[in-house]
């Protein structure tokens, strides 16, 4: 049984409703802007978040999007609000589970916009459910196993969930894994971490790294017929800038777009982006 929270008070489009869904067993807090006006029967843009984070940490983008345009966000098992899986999942279940959760919200057909680790999840989708997937967007994402590494620096902090847990460290590690405006600023990556977002339980971090073990897209991205923007930082020092250009290269229908800035720039820059990905989602509706 679903439970509906207040809604999100906004002036410029309909509200955000947050809510609790069962999804096979599993209980996943989803927040759902419908669509109005000229994009009230648009296929809505679900978004699939970083690794640890809930769907309130990508709050500045969606209000920087085209308030005509419906979202959805969702929290994955084991993050936020959404409820710890039994067992670890792999991203093919992970997917089907996606896939589920939007025909139970009413939505056969949508966008999806992944950043960063839920660029592997959009990814996904997109090869594993074509007539489901319209358009994609990746964002500061990579390929999985095979990709052009961070550095082991890098790599270690990304290890864990202490950043997502200690304001502090968080501002320490900032510049070195997000580089971008972090460089200058490392206590607003803090703050865009912890300001209203939740990290849930510790095993769903490890959950979601395990998802992704031994994968990798690199193999299907030839076999993907969606149309796809492809967005990356040229400083990123989690997914370096050859990362997005291969991926425009290699998948068919894609188109590449290059920002100055680090991984959450589509957060941190936000009012740059936005116009960017509305006109690319915006073609079929022209």
């Amino acid at each position: 049984m679903s439970t509906t929270a207040e809604p999100v008070a906004r002036t410029d489009a309909a509200p955000d409703r947050v809510r609790q869904v069962g999804v096979r067993g599993i209980s996943a807090r989803v927040s759902v802007r419908p669509g109005v006006g000229r994009l009230a029967q648009a296929p809505p843009l679900l978004l699939c978040n970083g690794i640890g984070i809930s769907f309130e940490a990508l709050q500045p983008f969606v209000d920087a999007l085209d308030p005509e345009r419906g979202v959805v966000r969702f929290d994955v098992p084991g993050v936020g609000g959404s409820a710890l899986p039994p067992t670890p999942y792999p991203i093919a279940a992970l997917s089907s589970w996606v896939t589920a959760l939007m025909a139970r919200l009413g939505h056969p057909r949508f966008d999806v916009l992944g950043l960063s680790w839920g660029g592997g999840l959009a990814q996904q989708l997109a090869v594993q459910s074509p007539r489901k997937v319209r358009r994609v967007v990746l964002v500061a994402t990579g390929t999985g196993a095979l990709m052009v590494p961070a550095k082991p620096e890098v790599l270690r902090i990304m290890s864990t969930p202490r950043r997502h847990r200690d304001p502090a460290y968080a501002a320490t590690v900032a510049p070195t894994i997000y580089g971008g405006s972090m460089r200058t600023d490392p206590a607003r990556g803090a703050a865009l971490l912890h300001a209203a977002t939740r990290s849930g339980p510790k095993r769903g971090y490890y959950y979601q790294l395990a998802a992704m073990a031994g994968w990798t897209s690199l193999p299907f991205l030839p076999l993907l017929r969606q149309p796809t923007l492809v967005v990356g930082g040229t400083d990123d020092p989690i997914i370096p800038v050859a990362n997005p250009r291969m991926q425009a290269a290699m998948i068919p229908r894609a188109r590449l777009h290059l920002y100055d800035g680090g991984h959450l720039g589509l957060v941190t820059e936000a009012d740059e982006l936005a116009p960017v990905i509305d006109d690319f989602l915006d073609e079929e509706h022209a």
